[in-house]
């Protein structure tokens, strides 16, 4: 039984890394924790891909110069690290557009909290009717 949890303790560990950061992402209310959140999330995400990936005893998979392959060495599937590279890339693109827009609502409302911005938004909704609501026939 122990050698079973040690011997996964990759997958344990993305295991907990993955909670913990979709924890972060619903249970928080500041969109900053929720971009770090989403962040662990993801870094969970390739964990898993990198350590099924690997293959035991395995190389990386560049011919030598000489190009006389020995038929012994075993390589690793490129493949999850490739896929992995361009995630990372999506991954930092999408934090970058996260954090400007989180920047923009800072401007817009003064605050990143979740529940003070649903609040803002509820009493401007309410302002809205008030001032327009009988030109709207009622209906706004």
């Amino acid at each position: 039984m122990f050698e079973f949890f040690v011997g996964h303790l990759n997958y344990w560990l993305f295991t907990v890394l993955m909670m913990t950061g979709l924890y972060i992402v619903v249970a928080k209310g500041n969109f900053i924790k929720k971009i770090v959140g989403l962040n662990i999330f993801q870094t969970s995400v390739f964990m898993l891909y990198i350590s099924m990936g690997k293959v035991t005893g395995g190389t990386a998979p560049i011919f030598p110069v000489d190009m006389n392959i020995d038929p012994e060495v075993v390589y690793s599937n490129p493949l999850p690290h490739v896929l992995i590279l361009t995630a990372i890339v999506v991954g930092i693109a999408t934090t970058s557009l996260g954090l400007a827009l989180i920047v923009r609502i800072r401007e817009e409302f003064g605050t990143i909290e979740e529940d003070d911005i649903l609040i803002i938004e509820t009493e401007m909704a309410a302002q809205e009717k008030r001032l327009y609501g009988g030109t709207m026939g009622g209906r706004a």
